[in-house]
């Protein structure tokens, strides 16, 4: 018999922390959204003075007679009170809404649960100024423990200037990290163990979450297919049409574009599908700035474990490595423009010039951000992007950009070359 193995798993601080707590102390209710198997229940429980676990099918089984007869009694604990997979019980949602409204208090209540939320049909109000929501993704490098954030993004857009910083992570670390994902608990395992997760959280999606998602059945292997072309077209702007025709090559010919709109409105729903939104910045040009959005996966695991691939195919095609490393980036970044106040969008237009990703804050500030695997020519050719893209942008009617930065995967230093374009390292980041 083989001794049990027991992994102590230490919480990890979220960015998410600091998020909750000042959404806490302006709003009655805070829903924290996101995939499952990010953390949600995890960090609520962080500042949680009680608990409601929805999740236990005999406190559910309890609570669905309850409320019928007095949802108050279900809100009764200490606050904050966490309610965990509230959306088994959709009706409390306005029951907690009411609650709200006449305890007159802020930080009552956290909901969290699993991304298959209810249909809107079953509640009656929105929650408007009753509810304030916190959107967590898996972890990134800074969050997870991996990177050694020395370069801060806050830094940059206040224009403070850094020595050249070291990076320690090589392309073989990135290619495991990216295969391992960012999922929490996987943080705390090593090697294929660590790999095997992402390939359980992709069957668990198709072969039970698109079903639950709103009450449709659909086919899971359709699922994977979709999934798997998303995978093949990660990082890049492609129609439905594309995507339909890319699964045709193995499905049958009654598959038509609206019921793949409708898979991928389910797994939008379930955060595993995350595309990127263009930006629409006033340029001096007359060039017309495409709107088409850019698929993208909310963990780039879920790209290479759906098409069953690890780290060494990666290292083996650096072409493929280069665009999932890019949806890798992406999902920091993300995390990183939350707390920021912020939201990251990509821009191209009708003369072919596309960045990456643009870093928007809500105060009007925003940088440009270029991704690539590293390496002199691809650096030269992404700074070449940034500096057309500035001078694109109509500086009359918008500020200059607060900095512009190509992340890269690996490289020994992160540094502000003379030209003022930065070069880090994703390893070097934080918000």
């Amino acid at each position: 018999m083989q001794p049990q193995i027991q992994i102590l798993m230490a919480y990890k601080e979220r960015i998410a922390d600091q998020l909750l707590s000042r959404r806490l102390a302006g709003k009655g209710a805070v829903q924290i959204e996101g995939p499952k198997w990010c953390g949600k229940t995890t960090t609520a429980k962080q500042v949680a003075k009680s608990i409601l676990d929805l999740g236990d099918s005999e406190v559910l089984q309890q609570s669905k007679q309850l409320i019928e007869i007095s949802s108050k009694t279900l809100l009764q604990g200490e606050t904050p009170r966490l309610i965990d997979e509230w959306q088994t019980l959709p009706a409390l949602w306005d029951a907690i809404r009411s609650e709200v409204d006449r305890r007159n208090e802020f930080g009552q209540f956290i909901l969290t649960g699993s991304s298959v939320l209810p249909d809107p049909s079953a509640t009656i109000h929105s929650g408007t100024g009753r509810f304030a929501h916190v959107r967590m993704r898996p972890m990134s490098l800074f969050e997870s423990g991996e990177g050694n954030a020395i370069i801060s993004f806050a830094a940059l857009f206040d224009g403070e200037e850094y020595a050249p910083a070291q990076n320690h992570l090589v392309l073989e670390d990135i290619a495991y990290l990216l295969c391992r994902g960012g999922w929490p608990q996987t943080t705390f395992l090593e090697g294929n163990v660590a790999l095997d997760q992402a390939f359980d959280y992709v069957d668990s999606v198709v072969e039970r979450d698109i079903q639950r998602v709103d009450g449709v059945e659909r086919s899971p292997e359709r699922a994977r297919r979709l999934l798997r072309s998303y995978a093949r077209n990660i990082a890049q702007q492609v129609s439905l049409k594309t995507i339909r025709t890319d699964m045709l090559n193995n499905d049958t010919a009654t598959l038509d574009e609206d019921t793949v709109a409708d898979y991928i409105k389910a797994l939008k729903r379930l955060y595993v599908v995350e595309d990127l939104e263009a930006w629409n910045p006033n340029l001096r040009s007359k060039a017309a700035i495409r709107t088409a959005d850019t698929r993208h996966l909310v963990d780039p695991s879920i790209g290479t474990a759906v098409l069953g691939i690890g780290p060494k195919d990666l290292m083996k095609d650096l072409d493929s490595f280069g665009l999932f490393f890019e949806n890798m980036a992406i999902r920091d970044l993300r995390v990183y423009a939350e707390a920021l106040d912020g939201h990251l969008y990509h821009y191209r237009d009708s003369d072919g010039l596309e960045c990456d990703a643009v870093l928007h804050r809500r105060n009007g500030s925003y940088g440009l951000i270029e991704v690539k695997l590293g390496g002199e020519t691809q650096i030269e050719e992404a700074t070449l992007t940034l500096n057309k893209l500035e001078a694109k942008i109509d500086t009359t009617r918008m500020p200059n950009p607060s900095f512009k930065l190509v992340l890269t995967a690996v490289g020994k230093y992160a540094l502000k070359r003379k030209d003022g374009v930065y070069v880090v390292p994703i390893g070097c980041l934080k918000p």
